[in-house]
């Protein structure tokens, strides 16, 4: 019988933070317009980095092509350098996405 006081008041703190869990818990449908507003920036930045990206891919295998053509082969690498850049640029741009639509997520009621 030693255990039963113990088991009162384990139960008591229990529901004392159960009550205190629903009384904190916050407003539904609520949305922080500055987090939102973050998130859209972010948006915006990572979809000019995969244009960028994309085009800087595009050039770059471009003047590889032209350097390997003519046999300038300091323009062949200097023309698989800016792929390399275009494609970290894209991956980059795409990971912006992903982080805003995952603020986004997590701001909606």
């Amino acid at each position: 019988m030693k255990a039963f006081p113990w088991l009162i008041a384990g139960l008591a703190v229990g529901a004392a933070a159960v009550v205190i869990a629903v009384l904190n818990e916050p407003e539904t449908g609520y949305s922080d317009p500055d987090v939102e507003h973050a998130a859209n920036r972010i948006g915006a930045w990572g979809a000019k980095q995969r244009v960028t990206g994309s085009g800087g891919s595009i050039l770059g295998a471009a003047k590889q092509k032209f350097g390997e053509a003519i046999g300038d082969y300091d323009l062949a690498d200097e023309g698989a350098g800016d792929q390399t850049v275009g494609h970290i640029k894209d991956a980059a741009g795409k990971a912006a996405d992903v982080v805003s639509d995952a603020i986004k997520d997590l701001n909606r009621p």
